[in-house]
């Protein structure tokens, strides 16, 4: 026997590396001292651009959307949905991305479908101007099914120690600008796969005409960047606290990044929210709660500033394409930091 023939295929690898090589570099930037296939990925921060300089870090998945990828057999949006949640994570703390690495585990590798997965990632990190440093493509038989796959990441940023967002300064009285997601981001995909693939027996392919899309159009919208939106007004130090609407949904994220004795209540009626969610609560008879917990329902990220400010925060956010942003709620006495909901249907 040999290593092939125990489903270990070493030149798939090495095309899938010849593959995917250019798309990597098609992200480097100046920071970039290294080249795809080396032991470990180099990476220069710039000289005196920082006064205190820190690093932060994140990883993370793309969690069962991947399922609905494999139905659709289409593989470029995870991608993207990776890479941009790992971003999202570490704005919320005032860092810009520096580099990314990827993880791609599959039973038996296939160059195309790894091709495109990396694609995409590739797309969104010149989005972001963030490189695509390296990582890992593991083939193991026998540890996944035929044809799936997972897709793991991780991000490096930087940021400025004074201009750390962290939280300490929110107060009583400061309120919630929340601007919208592009749809179910990557959580809650286990419920929404239960509902529309089980209780309704619909397939990728369905066409939903509430939605005006099909099933797999809809569930593999990509996960959206809010760096774009949010890098350019970090320096003005308007921004006290941010929030990643994503597993737990703003119930749980949200609490994360306020500091002890206060809380929020937010008014769950102050935005649309996005027909999708509406259509997963009617078909599944999920109770609002259950939804506030599970899905972002429309909102992907939260930002909390002083009532005074919000309205020329709205105004900037609109100008540079952070359109609907809005006033969702406040920021209240509390003990431990909660959300409470007005007007949850």
């Amino acid at each position: 026997m040999d290593y092939k023939a125990s489903g270990v295929d070493i030149d798939a690898g090495n095309e899938t590396v010849r593959r995917i090589r250019g798309l990597a570099r098609s992200t480097f930037t100046s920071g970039v001292l290294s080249d795809i296939g080396s032991f470990g990925g180099l990476f220069r921060i710039e000289p005196g651009r920082y006064k205190d300089p820190v690093l932060v870090s994140s990883a993370d998945g793309v969690g069962t959307k991947l399922k609905v990828a494999f139905m659709a057999n289409r593989h470029d949006t995870v991608g993207q949905d990776l890479v941009n949640h790992c971003v999202n994570d570490i704005l919320v703390q005032g860092a810009e991305p520096l580099f990314f690495l990827d993880y791609l585990a599959t039973g038996r590798l296939s160059p195309s479908v790894a091709e495109a997965i990396v694609g995409g990632m590739a797309a969104a990190c010149r989005e972001n101007n963030c490189a695509l440093l390296g990582g890992e493509t593991a083939e193991m038989p026998g540890m996944y099914n035929e044809g799936e796959y997972d897709l793991a990441g991780f991000i490096v940023g930087i940021v400025d120690r004074e201009r750390l967002i962290n939280g300490r300064t929110i107060a009583v009285g400061d309120v919630l600008v929340g601007i919208p997601s592009s749809g179910l981001h990557t959580n809650g995909y286990s419920l929404a796969r239960r509902i529309v693939f089980e209780r309704l027996q619909l397939g990728v392919d369905s066409h939903v005409a509430d939605l005006g899309r099909t099933v797999g159009e809809v569930l593999l919208e990509p996960h959206r960047s809010y760096l774009p939106v949010i890098g350019p007004l970090l320096e003005a130090s308007r921004i006290k606290g941010m929030a990643h609407i994503t597993g737990g949904g703003i119930t749980d994220n949200l609490p994360r990044v306020l500091p002890h004795g206060t809380a929020a209540v937010v008014d769950a009626g102050s935005w649309p929210v996005p027909r999708v969610f509406a259509w997963l609560q009617d078909a599944g008879k999920v109770p609002a709660e259950d939804m506030m917990r599970t899905f972002n329902m429309g909102i992907g990220l939260i930002c909390v500033t002083a009532k005074d400010q919000a309205e020329p925060l709205i105004g900037e956010l609109a100008a540079r394409g952070g359109r609907d942003a809005r006033v969702i709620g406040e920021i209240v006495p509390g003990e431990p930091p909660s959300v409470s909901y007005i007007n949850l249907t």
